[in-house]
């Protein structure tokens, strides 16, 4: 699906690369915990829910960060439009910060289908969680959980408390590791 979906190379490094790097966190949490999760189904989410990045990339390669938020919605109709069943699409529409509510859309006029895109199952939260611990910047970074909480905040203490409360649920994951073999700093 990404060799198909990607533009350039250059998106196809970034966002597969991504995907990969969220799936290995969200492993090391299945691992590490007493999760009762379906891992196949994470795995496939993980993989799978930074698809729409690659419609906001123009054929120079460069990224329309103004829609950004959009990512989501649009994974989840790339998905659909493939024949993926809803389970999978919904990884896509539903793993943007700590979940979106009509009430987030309306109020910030985002650029959203007025809806809820929240996680509704274990392994939704879990992608959406663990895409918290990477960020697709240039150059890209691992995420501390504080750091992650101290960004959410801005969008209101309820945002961060749902952070927090995924970190209570979930673990924390060890990002070291991984920062030494894909040679990313940890911020």
């Amino acid at each position: 699906m990404h060799l198909k979906y990607a533009p350039t190379p250059d998106a196809f490094d970034i966002v597969h690369t991504h995907c990969e790097i969220v799936w290995k966190v969200a492993e090391q949490l299945l691992e590490q915990g007493a999760l009762s999760l379906d891992a196949e189904l994470v795995r496939a989410g993980c993989l799978l829910h930074d698809i729409g990045v690659y419609r906001l990339y123009d054929s120079a390669g460069g990224l329309d960060h103004a829609s950004y938020i959009r990512h989501g919605v649009l994974g989840y109709e790339v998905l659909q439009a493939e024949g993926f069943p809803e389970i999978l699409c919904r990884f896509c529409s539903c793993h943007t910060g700590v979940g979106i509510t009509r009430e987030d859309v309306r109020e910030q006029g985002l650029p959203l289908p007025v809806a809820d895109y929240v996680a509704e199952s274990g392994e939704e939260e879990l992608v959406m969680y663990a895409d918290k611990f990477h960020s697709k910047t240039d150059p890209p970074t691992f995420v501390s959980a504080d750091t992650y909480a101290g960004n959410v905040r801005r969008f209101g203490e309820a945002k961060e408390a749902a952070f927090r409360g995924m970190c209570e649920v979930f673990g924390l994951p060890d990002l070291a590791p991984l920062a030494d073999k894909y040679g990313y700093a940890v911020v």
